[in-house]
């Protein structure tokens, strides 16, 4: 049920981060990398503007429902559109209070003061959203004859795109005191769990080579190019995984519960549904995408770990090789600030007026860089809300996959702060669209090292390393979304045990990624570590919907397409008050077209047959 935000609208880190852009201790270039200063939103957990926000919100929450519950109906169109325009006021105090909480928390979430500020600020703004909670409960009691006799008013058609994502939920809505108690138990309920996931990664430790370090350091060896050091730490964070799954399972199969009670009670068709009606995107085009990419894994994934396996010299891939360099191919150290200036020169290549938004990121203190023990693994842009700026979390370890997910996040900025003056109901973006300006900056900025490049050998390692992103981002993530999908259908008939999870991950790793891999057992545990199947449930498929259209809208702009870049900057500053429809007819686009997806496909494929004739 889709109702006034409870907690600020939070864009999750990217899947290809998650896996491979992991944190790990400080090393030696970490100190001079530069921390995001959250003084925008507060000067620290004692602030006293805090505890007045939070004192203001609550007191305008509560004048809100005396004024307002139980008389939605009866308003004329303009007061209608007062009160939503206060309800909003009401929630961007409370989405303010809730990011600073957010980004304390992703920052160092080993820090047991910090933990608990976060449950305290979490379980206060449920507290205030109960008076808030009869709004949209209302809002949808309205007949549809009245609704739109009332938008007949220009102060309340402002407001249209609101009231129709609100009114999707109707047919979900439960009882007022239903819907009251399970948002009062949220807090103890899938809110703890995936708290206690977050703690148990932060203070886990893996042995490696006689040294404690952290799963994110260990993951992000996985990379390593001395295959040696790889398998190490595949087989260390297999062992340590392993011996914590019944926990991991325990979270695990509980939230795969809690949300089928929920999807029961509110008469969803399949897990997924809830997730594509929050996305503003029909099931069937999903299906369409899942299908498309399922058909695609020999084309894709099989044929290039079998180029790569060739490379390396050998008959099979292990798990812990999947994500390493080529051989004969050093991926260079590339410092924070040569960083900058790559992704500063890609889009100030493609328009001046995103290179000027990019820039004050690069310049002001919004971006927290280095690697850090308790920080969040891999990276995220968090909108934060209108009145403050987006924030960007990386884990900057200087390679060139680590130059692509500054860019990346960087898009979410972009589009974050453009979408930003539509207000806080109307820019949030659903996420099989919030994830194009993202991956359209790593395109850009791919195709400008690319075109930058002049030896052959280092041409075919940064086309390697695309494909492998892509890989990550499409085939991967997929593959993510079909092991959420047969774990929650089997969960309906019981609970599962960890062992039957891990055959389960094996089985779509099999699948996905192909003959050239030999999957050993200790891989049958790394499903525990995925954050979005906690967080997130059926996420990830919005990574490789973001990828195929952007795919396809990038082969707009190559093809010479007049006035692309306005029409880009119109599209994300429109936020969230058209769907995807509307935002990609101006470009001669439809992802509703079974064609769409085959077009974005084409594009990886392509440059695999460039890598084939290498």
């Amino acid at each position: 049920m889709q109702h006034m935000t409870l907690l600020p609208r939070f864009q999750q880190f990217p899947a290809l981060a998650a896996e491979t852009a992991v944190s790990s201790p400080a090393s030696a270039e970490a100190p001079a990398l530069p921390r995001w200063d959250l003084s925008a939103l507060y000067a620290g957990m004692d602030d006293p503007a805090l505890t007045q926000d939070l004192a203001t919100a609550e007191k305008q929450a509560k004048a809100f429902a005396a004024r307002y519950q139980g008389k939605l109906a009866d308003l004329s169109g303009a007061d209608l559109a007062k009160a939503i325009a206060e309800g909003e006021a009401i929630e961007e105090l409370l989405g303010k209070a809730g990011s600073y909480a957010s980004l304390l928390f992703a920052a160092n979430s080993s820090d047991a003061a910090i933990s608990r500020f976060s449950q305290s600020i979490n379980e206060k703004l449920t507290d205030i959203s109960a008076y808030l909670l009869f709004f949209t409960l209302e809002l949808n009691r309205i007949e549809d004859a009245d609704l739109e006799q009332k938008l007949q008013d220009p102060a309340l058609a402002h407001w249209k795109p609101f009231l129709r994502d609100t009114r999707l939920f109707r047919p979900h809505q439960l009882s007022d005191e239903v819907e009251k108690v399970l948002l009062e138990k949220s807090v103890t309920g899938a809110q703890s769990w995936s708290r206690l996931f977050d703690e148990t990664i932060a203070a886990l430790r893996v042995t490696l080579d006689g040294e404690e370090v952290t799963v994110g350091d260990a993951l992000n060896r996985l990379s390593d190019s001395d295959r040696g050091v790889r398998e190490r730490a595949g087989k260390a964070v297999g062992a340590v995984f392993g011996a914590n799954i019944r926990l991991f399972a325990l979270i695990t199969n509980t939230l795969a519960k809690d949300k089928a009670i929920s999807d029961g009670l509110r008469h969803y068709a399949r897990p997924t549904s809830s997730r594509n009606l929050s996305n503003m995107v029909e099931d069937e085009v999903v299906d369409a995408l899942v299908s498309a990419v399922r058909q695609d894994y020999p084309r894709l994934a099989h044929r290039y770990y079998a180029l790569k396996a060739k490379w390396m010299g050998l008959d099979k891939l292990e798990h812990w090789d999947r994500n390493a360099p080529l051989p004969g191919c050093e991926d260079r150290k590339i410092p924070w600030d040569e960083a900058k200036q790559i992704v500063q020169k890609a889009y100030d290549g493609f328009d001046p007026r995103m290179g000027k938004v990019i820039n004050t990121f690069l310049t002001h203190p919004w971006i927290d860089v280095p690697p850090a023990p308790g920080k969040s693994p891999g990276a995220f842009a968090h909108p934060t809300v209108p009145s403050a700026h987006p924030f960007i979390l990386l884990n900057y370890h200087g390679r060139t996959r680590d130059v692509m997910t500054l860019a990346h996040e960087l898009g979410h900025g972009v589009h974050q702060v453009l979408a930003a003056r539509q207000g806080y109901f109307l820019s949030n973006t659903p996420l099989t669209l919030a994830e194009t300006a993202s991956v359209f900056g790593e395109m850009l900025t791919f195709q400008s090292l690319l075109d930058a490049e002049q030896d052959p050998a280092r041409k075919r390692t940064l086309l390697a390393g695309k494909v492998e992103d892509m890989l990550n981002t499409v085939v991967r993530q997929i593959a993510f979304y079909e092991f959420e999908t047969r774990v929650h259908d089997e969960r309906k008939s019981g609970e599962l045990l960890p062992e039957r999870i891990g055959e389960i991950w094996r089985q779509v790793q099999t699948e996905s990624l192909g003959p050239a891999f030999n999957f050993t057992p200790d891989y049958d545990v790394f499903w525990a570590y995925i954050p979005h199947f906690i967080h997130s449930p059926f996420y990830v498929y919005a990574y490789a919907f973001g990828d195929c259209l952007v795919n396809a809208l990038y082969g707009v702009f190559t093809d010479g397409a007049p006035g692309f870049q306005d029409k880009y900057i119109a599209m994300l500053e429109a936020g969230g008050t058209l769907r995807h429809k509307e935002l990609l007819a101006p470009f001669g686009l439809d992802a509703s077209d079974p064609n769409f997806w085959r077009k974005g496909l084409d594009v990886i494929s392509g440059f695999i047959d460039q890598l084939e004739q290498a």
